[in-house]
């Protein structure tokens, strides 16, 4: 498994041990082994040494906004290692996961979007997750490519967690109201992968990609909204009195996102027979978690 220290990488370790012999790797060595995504060589040759029965990918470039200005690099770790993992499982015959993302979408309209819908990124991340979905699907390898959105973890850093800071610092507060998705838990993600893995392993005709996300939809204005209700309930003091809804025009960033980042899940949910809770259970559930330490 590679991206050990990530949100997802780190939940990962916990559902994946059940499954057999787990390795997570990150970017350093480990011994002989590294898992550096910019490190084409030594990539290669941690896989050709482990010969792994699946391999997982949890790693990327996510700056979203870092990579307008830093292209080639954000290519390099989420298109051309995606190309070289692919390579390798499809000479060992080794089930790759992956992990993407709705930026390889234009954002445009309110229907959530499905797997077979025409893409069109926005920015330059989008761009580079896109070419790496590419890239595995060309190898003809077994996969699964797990498209996600909005994804928070109970550690490190994540949006409720800035927005119950900034709240206990300020009165007044702007968030964007005209981006809609559904956040989305490492927690969840991390549990689904190793179900779909343990089907996919028996079954190779389930690769293929599929969307994940947490059922039901909110925009980022809502989410804060949501946060600072759990807080009050909790009993956290918040000097926040107004939060004002406001549009992705008054809140410009280097990258442009997507205002609709919904993601129909019906294929993965038909497939693995999984059930995706409410977007509000997972976000309560890390919020009791952080707030009551």
């Amino acid at each position: 498994m590679l991206g050990k220290n990530g949100q997802v990488g780190w939940e990962l370790q916990r559902s994946l041990m059940v499954l057999g012999e787990l390795i997570a790797l990150d970017r350093n060595y480990e011994g002989a082994l590294c898992g550096d995504l910019a490190n084409a060589e030594a990539l290669r040759k941690t896989i050709r040494l482990l010969k792994p029965d699946v391999i997982v990918n949890a790693a990327a470039y996510t700056a979203v906004d870092k990579a307008e200005t830093e292209p080639e690099r954000a290519y390099q770790v989420n298109s051309i290692a995606c190309q070289l993992l692919a390579e390798e499982a499809a000479s060992l015959g080794t089930l790759l996961v992956h992990y993407s993302t709705d930026y390889v979408f234009n954002g445009e309209g309110d229907k959530p979007w499905t797997e077979s819908a025409d893409t069109g990124p926005l920015n330059q991340y989008g761009v580079t997750k896109l070419a790496g979905e590419q890239a595995i699907t060309a190898s003809k390898c077994n996969h699964l490519i797990f498209r996600t959105s909005w994804v928070y973890g109970a550690r490190g850093n994540n949006f409720a967690k800035t927005m119950l800071r900034l709240a206990g610092e300020r009165e007044s507060l702007s968030v964007v109201a005209d981006q809609v998705g559904a956040p989305t838990g490492a927690e969840l993600i991390a549990d689904v992968t190793a179900q779909a893995i343990k089907a996919a392993v028996a079954r190779p005709e389930y690769s293929g990609i599929y969307h994940l996300a947490a059922s039901g939809e909110t925009s980022w204005h809502g989410y804060a909204e949501y946060a600072f209700s759990i807080a009050r309930e909790l009993g956290l003091p918040l000097r926040v009195e107004t939060v004002q809804p406001i549009c992705s025009e008054e809140f410009p960033t280097p990258a442009a996102r997507p205002k609709n980042s919904r993601l129909n899940t019906n294929k993965l949910q038909d497939a693995f027979s999984i059930y995706l809770p409410d977007w509000k259970v997972g976000v309560r559930r890390m919020l009791m978690e952080v707030l009551n330490k």
